[in-house]
């Protein structure tokens, strides 16, 4: 670029140093960059039906953690974090005034409607101010314009199609480098103070020690976490046979949260996995880690196909179904009391820590959109707020997915609460760790506390409807896996026995860390 003089960097979901292209074009081309994060305000607005908040305290905390982090780094480099409270296009032409010799804006572009009227706006104020703006795609492992499909509109409405088709035709591009130093900020110019949960009226999180994800954020802590889970342990090489896990840490790779904010590169993570398959061993676990990666890509390029459809009741099939807007019903949800333990137990995990394992999360959709037959959008909402792994187009095409409205050819999935219970928490150990009304009750018997004697429940301490609810539901397929164990003891797991699974079959295998994902069997 001629006569460059300063670059803004824009810096929104890519709070990293490797693999960022804007960062890395800009020190190309400029004699000073700012790299640039802005605290919109319309991220602590309600959400667009339900008006929950859009931004809870965990990501909240997690989304500080990776703004300091970030700044941190940066100067390392010789730059800085600069850091504003403000519409971004406001920000932007604010500095564009201040410095008067800004030459363009980068950033990394996003998929859905807000983010894009965002970049909108910032390309109509460089527009009034004669400044180029440079716009590149690295959100995705496989990049936009190496798909193999002549143009988005036919990214195929199946997983499995995109799935063979990538990796029969696709190709993963290199991570982009990081500059060993990086240009000043102008002379100057003010850094800024990250804000805190209080000037961002926020109430700030609190600590559960239970938590299967008691970690921080920024990209130090996420490549930290590769190192720990791949080099360290090699975790990851049983990660598909551990992956439904309920509690710890390193049961799965837990990447989401470092990934939905961009502290950490999905094609950083193939590479990774590339070089442990070279150097220590190649099986369906790394593998399967990648095949994740994938569906969150997918879930992008859907997004970017169906624009604000990912959003409508109807879904993706247009598909009119009477969803019901129960608040009643859905407060007992939200809140882990429907009297029925294996959701309790994931609903309150999520409200204490802003964490769910994928088993979880496909249980509790399940169970709010076909059990409670409630408007799928509260649920997405609900996990907006909360989830410090939120990510717009996973959360959005899962919970349609989900309800049955969205990339799934089989419309008839629901999942059986009782033998899922017994399948990924046998003993009852995941629900007595976060229900303690229900400690009293040993073994597998805890997931089904309305069916035990009154002398049963009295024994352990349990008064139905006083201490904890009888369910709000019960579905007539529970009754199969309900007093088939010793009275008291350990269920036998229902994985194995005969008669219809919780699912139709070719969808059993399903499971992601990455967000609330589906797969297929292969």
């Amino acid at each position: 670029m001629s006569n460059a003089r300063t670059v803004i960097c824009l810096l929104r979901n890519d709070l990293r140093l490797h693999d960022n292209e804007v960062l890395h074009w800009a020190h190309k081309n400029a004699e000073h960059i700012v790299p640039l994060y802005c605290f919109d305000p319309l991220h602590y607005l309600g959400t667009h039906c339900f008006n929950f908040p859009k931004t809870g305290p965990f990501r909240l905390r997690f989304l500080l953690d990776s703004v300091k982090d970030l700044r941190t780094s940066l100067e390392k480099k010789g730059s800085s974090l600069v850091v504003r409270r403000g519409e971004p296009h406001k920000v932007i032409g604010d500095l564009i005034r201040q410095l008067g010799s800004v030459s363009a804006v980068a950033f990394h572009e996003e998929a859905t409607q807000e983010e894009l009227k965002v970049e909108r706006q910032i390309k109509d104020v460089c527009s009034q101010n004669k400044v180029r703006v440079q716009s590149f795609w690295g959100s995705t492992l496989y990049h936009r314009d190496d798909l193999p499909f002549n143009h988005i509109s036919r990214l195929p409405d199946v997983y499995t199609q995109f799935r063979k088709a990538v990796e029969s035709q696709g190709r993963v591009r290199p991570v982009t480098p990081t500059p060993e130093q990086l240009r000043p900020l102008p002379t100057g110019l003010e850094e800024g103070p990250i804000p805190t949960f209080q000037d961002l009226e926020q109430t700030e999180a609190l600590t559960d020690g239970r938590s299967a994800f008691p970690c921080c954020g920024g990209e130090t802590e996420a490549l930290a976490r590769i190192q720990h889970y791949f080099w360290d342990t090699d975790a990851v090489a049983s990660y598909k046979e551990t992956r439904n896990g309920l509690i710890g840490v390193d049961y799965s790779t837990k990447f989401a949260p470092w990934l939905a904010m961009g502290c950490l590169s999905p094609r950083h993570i193939y590479h990774q996995i590339k070089k442990y398959e070279a150097q220590r061993t190649a099986n369906q676990s790394t593998y399967w880690v990648i095949f994740e990666l994938l569906w969150r890509d997918y879930f992008r390029f859907v997004a970017v196909k169906y624009g604000n459809q990912i959003f409508h009741l109807n879904g993706l099939q247009d598909k009119k179904v009477p969803w019901k807007k129960d608040m009643k019903l859905f407060n007992a949800w939200k809140e882990g009391r429907t009297g029925v333990p294996f959701v309790d137990a994931n609903m309150r995990e999520l409200a204490l820590t802003g964490f769910m394992s994928n088993r979880g999360r496909q249980n509790v959709a399940s169970f709010l959109t076909k059990d409670m037959g409630l408007d799928w959008r509260m649920g997405a909402e609900w996990f907006e707020y909360l989830l410090v792994d939120y990510d717009v187009c996973s959360n959005y095409g899962n919970w349609l997915y989900s309800a049955g409205i969205g990339n799934d050819p089989r419309e008839d999935r629901k999942f059986n609460m009782v033998k899922q219970a017994l399948d990924y928490d046998n003993n009852g150990d995941y629900v007595r760790l976060w229900v303690p009304e229900l400690q009293g009750i040993k073994g597998g018997d805890v997931h089904t506390p309305w069916t035990l004697s009154s002398a049963a429940l009295s024994h352990a301490g349990v008064c139905l409807n006083e201490n904890y609810p009888s369910p709000v539901t019960v579905a007539p397929e529970w009754s199969r896996y309900v007093n088939k164990r010793p009275a008291g003891g350990a269920a036998p797991s229902a994985r194995g026995k005969k008669g219809p699974s919780h699912t139709p079959r070719s969808h059993k295998d399903r499971g992601i860390d990455f967000y609330f994902s589906r797969s297929k069997k292969l």
